[in-house]
């Protein structure tokens, strides 16, 4: 039930004014908000009626968590006494998480009502003689509270308050997972991949390990990670994700924001400046050697942006975790990066789920659209982004208008689809490798890679370092002894070669469709075909 609510706050604060509103209620309220918590202070100086406000009863059902501040003059306040009814029904209720804290008070007498609290429902008593049911709601909210795990300030990192407040903050951000982040709405079948990659990070061994994730573009490397981020980042002392880093790096002064992200994020600390990449790099290490942190470093493509954020496991205290998403294999080589996880293609059965959610709203597709979804699934072959944009793209729509979709995606490809997929043919930084690419996307496919190789060497392509580097690209693969691709990924090169001249079939550089080559020999072009194309017969 908790799920349905939305949490105005992360934190409902309740204490007794007189007792701690300018002394440890105002420091955890200010470590609080500092880590960026959303918390809900109850200010003691405004005018109080008999009950607690409306206003008052919105912001504790509306906070995820409270936090009590149990001292010896709470019981002496009815407003904090309705508050705690209030704050125990939604704890049994909507599921509200309750953190009780005793400040230089005997959890026995809050349980019992014994000590000052015996004193304070003696009055109560002759005030409240025509309310008694709620002097007893009070009483059995206070038991009920005690028994709750809390915190005993006398029994707490020696009773210095810097500490104490310390580790509840640390406490409140494990229950309100401040740091949780969005993944996919429908993350099919990612359980058991979690599992994989939490066996690669080995979380009970105290060294610094590095865990890469790699595959093509689309094929959910990102939320893998952030999943994985979700479960565990609350095992460590500080946690940061950066995203997009690829991208984010081409930007002015783009790594060293991604710096400051990194640092103010693990640090909890509000507008940290760095000057250049090189303090970057100091501050990194200074204030990362003795924490146990959890970083997820995604879409990295090049050593510097490594180097500049992640540069060695001595950066980082024991225990500390790294995870990075790529597309280049060879990237985690030259890391040194010896546990990696390749994700792979869904399924047909999870593609269909998949494709059903995102075009149906449900896990199987309608009845009259069944094949038609089997036709896209199949065209698709278990590329988890596409699924879901041309889910999306196709919900709604006729059965006529699905069929025109599909005819017009064999003849050109979805422009959100292949603008994820070029990247990693845009990243080649080797003209000859572009080109090798290209003519395996156009002639290649399912070809004998030792004949495709002689080809290859004959037009200068160096093609075994060439191939090699498409397959740490995950852009080709090997199987058996034949070259493959994706099939997106193969219709993703063929739109760049059109693209270069798609009104020209005569200019193109290489025409791979047999009705394509009949035209152009009829046009009488064969002598500007042999000089500039390669033709597929």
């Amino acid at each position: 039930m908790a799920a349905q609510i939305r949490w105005n706050y992360d934190v409902f604060l309740s204490f007794r004014g007189e007792d701690t509103r300018k002394t440890f209620t105002d420091h955890l309220y200010t470590a609080l908000m500092n880590a960026r918590i959303r918390t809900f202070r109850d200010d003691d100086e405004l005018p109080r009626g008999e009950h607690i406000s409306t206003e008052l009863i919105k912001a504790i059902q509306g906070s995820k968590v409270s936090i009590v501040v149990f001292s010896k003059g709470y019981a002496s306040s009815s407003w904090c006494l309705d508050e705690l009814v209030e704050i125990i029904r939604c704890k049994n209720s909507i599921g509200q998480t309750l953190l009780p804290i005793f400040y230089d008070v005997n959890p026995s007498y809050v349980r019992k009502q014994t000590g000052t609290f015996a004193e304070a429902f003696a009055g109560h008593k002759d005030r409240f003689q025509a309310e008694m049911g709620r002097v007893h709601n009070w009483r059995a909210a206070l038991t009920e509270a005690a028994n709750y795990s809390g915190w005993d300030i006398q029994n707490v990192a020696n009773g210095y308050e810097s500490r104490f407040i310390e580790k509840i903050v640390d406490e409140v951000l494990s229950k309100v997972n401040n740091a949780c982040l969005d993944i996919a709405k429908h993350p099919i079948s990612i359980d058991y991949r979690i599992e994989k990659m939490k066996a690669l990070l080995n979380l009970g061994k105290s060294d610094v390990n590095i865990v890469g994730i790699y595959g093509m573009g689309g094929i959910g490397k990102t939320t893998l990670a952030k999943a994985v981020y979700n479960q565990i980042y609350n095992g460590f002392e500080g946690s940061s994700c950066l995203l997009n880093i690829n991208e984010i790096s081409k930007q002015p002064n783009g790594l060293v924001h991604l710096q400051e992200q990194l640092l103010s994020e693990v640090l909890k600390s509000k507008n940290l400046k760095i000057a250049n990449v090189d303090r970057g790099i100091n501050l990194i290490k200074e204030r990362f050697r003795c924490k146990r942190v959890l970083v997820i470093l995604d879409d990295v493509d090049n050593l510097k942006q490594l180097n500049l954020l992640a540069g060695s496991s001595e950066w980082f205290g024991p225990g500390s975790r790294v995870i990075l998403t790529t597309r280049d294999e060879h990237l985690l080589t030259e890391l040194g990066v010896h546990e990696k996880y390749k994700v792979k293609e869904l399924n047909h059965e999870e593609s269909l789920q998949l494709f059903s959610w995102h075009a149906f709203r449900m896990t199987h597709p309608k009845e009259d659209y069944q094949e038609l979804s089997i036709g896209v699934v199949n065209y698709v072959r278990g590329l988890p982004l596409a699924l879901e944009i041309l889910g999306s793209y196709l919900s709604g729509r006729s059965t006529i208008e699905w069929k025109n979709a599909l005819e017009k995606l064999q003849k050109y490809p979805h422009h959100h689809i292949q603008k994820i997929l070029r990247m990693s043919f845009d990243s080649l930084d080797d003209d000859t490798v572009k080109d090798t690419f290209l003519d395996i996307a156009c002639f290649f496919v399912g070809m004998d890679k030792d004949y495709a190789i002689k080809i290859f060497d004959g037009c200068g392509f160096f093609p075994e370092i060439g191939i090699n580097i498409l397959i740490q690209r995950s852009l080709v693969t090997i199987i058996g002894n034949g070259l493959w691709m994706h099939d997106l990924i193969r219709d993703m090169g063929r739109e760049i070669v059109r693209e270069r001249s798609s009104n020209d079939l005569g200019k193109r550089s290489r025409l791979w469709c047999h009705e394509d080559v009949l035209h152009v020999l009829n046009k009488q072009m064969v002598r500007s075909i042999i000089n500039h194309s390669y033709i597929n017969t």
